[in-house]
């Protein structure tokens, strides 16, 4: 297994912002994904980019406010999250896989062999 490792989270107001980041080592994928899971729920996906063809994905609730992007320079991957709601709070994990996932699949947390251990994102008054 290779590990991710996300960093990034922690407490912010609503309507504040915060920049999760996700490092791999050594590896470079051609999908990743950010998926959530608030306590007592099942883990959903937040956003995901097929980056040989640039494509990226959002789920309804967080489209327009979050941003999925990567440096590849430093093997990377961002998720930018602007105008935040406290039911974004949640703990955020990084996934990734060497395959090209398609409309169809990128939001299948069983698509991704890679997984990171997660980071706390509390968004409250």
């Amino acid at each position: 297994q290779v590990p991710l490792v996300e960093s990034g989270g922690g407490s912010v107001q609503p309507g504040g912002s915060l920049r999760l980041s996700c490092t791999a080592s050594g590896h470079t994928f051609v999908t990743s994904g950010w998926f959530r899971q608030a306590p007592g729920q099942e883990r959903e996906f937040v956003a995901g980019s097929r980056w040989n063809s640039g494509s990226r994905y959002y789920a309804d609730s967080v489209k327009g406010r979050f941003t999925i992007s990567r440096d590849n320079r430093n093997n990377m991957i961002y998720l930018q999250m602007n105008s935040l709601k406290p039911e974004d709070t949640a703990t955020y994990f990084c996934a990734a896989t060497k395959r090209g996932l398609i409309t169809s699949t990128i939001r299948f947390s069983r698509e991704y062999e890679y997984w990171g251990q997660g980071t706390q994102v509390t968004v409250s008054s």
